[in-house]
């Protein structure tokens, strides 16, 4: 029933590891067995709120703009993908910059593309919106006779855009009380389970790996247990009421005790949203679907982008372009001990890396300081930046 608009994804999602597997099975056969997750979400009204997400908002500070821009090295008359097209700021300023340039705007919520097709108003023939995920990518790209190995630069912005966290109605945000939504693709697929879906149906374990696989939360079985036992009195349904659950099984001194990268207080739920957003979404398979999308359509010489946000991600995509075997990522955590399969060429004994990927250079990038302080929700991007072979 939940699932019949998703299955794709789910067989992908089939693949990351044993113990979360073993959650979105047990969700799947509680959520058909009982009428929890019908009722423990967001519910019609609430759930009706995403349908009118404004698009009036200014969009969010592109991050790292003068980083991709040099490292793309976009030409004049060249043809761009930009995967995640979000609030649009990287693809305006490479409009503004570089001449006859053609963007292919994908995003996976529907939002966005609206803005998206806004844009394409202002420049004919030069945007191109595509809604959906990265996994659907090779199809929209047939549907628009567009042939792998032609495009000049891909620009991968993966995580949460600035404009789904400052709506309350998307529920992705702890600080702002809003439903317990979290679905990045909006009301695409009405009957896709919802972060309170995922709250109110699974157990103890599997929230615990949940938390433990996605937020790295080294209290996942403490949390897990705070979310079952206030569940049994209400159905958790609003981002505050599940951030104060969360934060009631911590005294109270240890609520905002953990800073983030600007040594500022950081909520002790930020772990257990992040979590359950990637959960809801797929987020690391998608994020794999991406790099394998983006290695097909670039040319060879085209440029690749891609910029994470927490270090599932960016462990990913580092052992992606290093040549790593991720197709079977049910043995494959990403933890930073734990190695796949490489894919690579001896060169004079030496390993040469990836046989597809050519780095741009070899250390991570990080924002600057002063990029930091104008725009703060960057101060945890890395950029990687790699050449097709």
């Amino acid at each position: 029933m939940i699932f019949h608009a998703s299955v794709r994804s789910n067989q992908m999602l089939r693949k990351t590891n044993l113990a979360v597997w073993k959650a979105w099975r047990s969700w799947k056969l509680s959520l058909h067995s009982s009428t929890v997750g019908a009722s423990s979400g967001p519910g019609p009204l609430d759930r009706t709120e995403n349908a009118s997400v404004s698009v009036e908002k200014p969009p969010h500070t592109p991050v790292m703009l003068k980083e991709v821009l040099h490292f793309l090295d976009i030409q004049p008359a060249q043809v761009v993908l930009d995967m995640t097209f979000g609030g649009g700021g990287h693809t305006k300023a490479i409009l503004n910059t570089v001449p006859e340039v053609t963007i292919l705007a994908l995003d996976r919520d529907p939002a966005s593309i609206s803005l998206a097709q806004q844009l394409a108003e202002e420049h004919f023939g030069r945007v191109k919106p595509l809604l959906g995920r990265f996994s659907e990518l090779e199809s929209l790209l047939s549907n628009m006779n567009i042939k792998q190995g032609s495009i000049d630069a891909v620009l991968l912005d993966a995580g949460c855009s600035s404009m789904q966290m400052d709506q309350a109605e998307r529920g992705f945000s702890l600080s702002k009380d809003g439903p317990l939504d979290m679905r990045m693709d909006g009301e695409r697929y009405p009957d896709m389970p919802c972060a309170a879906d995922v709250v109110n149906t699974l157990d103890q374990q599997a929230l615990a790996s949940i938390l433990t696989a996605y937020g790295e939360e080294r209290h996942a079985r403490k949390i897990a247990s705070a979310i079952v036992e206030a569940r049994r009195v209400n159905p958790i349904t609003r981002t505050q009421q599940l951030a104060s659950v969360v934060a009631g099984s911590f005294p109270a001194a240890v609520a905002y005790a953990r800073k983030d990268r600007l040594h500022r207080p950081a909520h002790v739920a930020t772990k257990t949203f992040q979590a359950l957003r990637i959960f809801v979404n797929d987020e690391m398979n998608e994020l794999h679907a991406g790099l394998r999308a983006a290695q097909a359509v670039l040319r060879p010489g085209g440029r690749l982008c891609v910029i994470t946000f927490h270090s599932l991600e960016d462990r990913l995509v580092k052992r992606f372009l290093q040549g790593d075997d991720l197709s079977n990522l049910d043995q494959y955590h990403f933890s930073p001990t734990k190695q796949g399969t490489r894919k690579e060429k001896l060169v004079d004994g030496k390993r040469d890396g990836s046989i597809y990927w050519l780095p741009l250079r070899r250390k991570v990038i990080f924002p600057e300081k002063d990029d930091v302080r104008e725009n703060p929700r960057g101060r945890s991007a890395k950029l990687r930046a790699a050449l097709r072979r």
